[in-house]
């Protein structure tokens, strides 16, 4: 047998021990490499979703979390590569079971984006900025902020809130991480959810560039009005951190 063949079997049996056990090695010492190869996955990926382990049995975890190590190919050993690897899984191979709550694929997707978050580099060319200079400065959208939009309200998800049906209306999120490195959430209004998502797309923008096209998208709404709501927001959203200067 060669050797690429021996280890396709060794890593057949760390993931299902209902598979052959490779020639010559004994069933106790295959059983301890499989226990620590299973012991920190299910660490990994515990210690990216505790919420949505929260919600199961210890058998019922323990079982989710084995399929995904029989089923999925890793590509990354890294921690936070694992909890994305995780989501993959959930959201394009795992089949739902009656256990499992319909708001299972959201709060997986809320929880990884909180680890994002909290993990996401600094960008160099990004500072906070005082809150009287963001009619002066380029504005943009923190490297450490994400906007997001659920069907649920994943925020209050917990062992004593498990909402059956979707909310009335979408919930809209900034999940970010503020000048004190901790991760934080904020319920957004539709036009500040779109304000975001604007100024996601570009590298920077001025105020007056925001302006101009708020003022083409809501020609419905009184110009200085918006002028000036958009000013007070993008003023609060910097207080946050979640607007920042871009150092030219």
């Amino acid at each position: 047998m060669s050797f690429i063949s021996i280890q396709n079997t060794f890593m057949d049996y760390i993931r299902d021990p209902a598979s052959p056990l490779p020639d010559g090695m004994d069933l106790e010492r295959m059983d301890v490499y499989r226990d620590l190869f299973f012991n920190n996955i299910s660490g990994f990926v515990s210690s990216a979703f505790p919420v949505l382990k929260s919600l199961y049995s210890s058998l019922q975890w323990q079982a989710l979390v084995q399929t995904f190590f029989k089923q999925h190919d890793c590509q990354s050993p890294f921690f936070s590569d694992i909890a994305e690897e995780f989501l993959v899984f959930l959201q394009h191979e795992y089949v739902m079971l009656e256990q499992d709550p319909p708001f299972m694929l959201e709060l997986a997707h809320y929880e990884w984006l909180e680890l994002v978050v909290s993990i996401a580099l600094d960008n160099p060319l990004h500072g906070f900025i005082e809150k009287t200079e963001v009619a002066s400065k380029p504005l943009c959208l923190s490297s450490s902020a994400q906007v997001a939009q659920y069907a649920y309200d994943v925020q209050h998800i917990s062992v004593d809130h498990q909402p059956k049906e979707p909310a009335k209306v979408p919930q809209l999120f900034c999940v970010y991480r503020d000048k004190a490195y901790d991760v934080n959430f904020l319920a957004l209004s539709p036009l500040t959810a779109q304000v975001l998502g604007y100024l996601s797309q570009f590298e920077s923008l001025t105020l007056a560039e925001i302006n101009t096209w708020l003022l083409q998208t809501f020609t419905a709404m009184e110009p200085s009005h918006l002028q000036q709501g958009c000013l007070d927001l993008l003023v609060e959203l910097s207080g946050k951190g979640i607007i920042c200067e871009y150092k030219v």
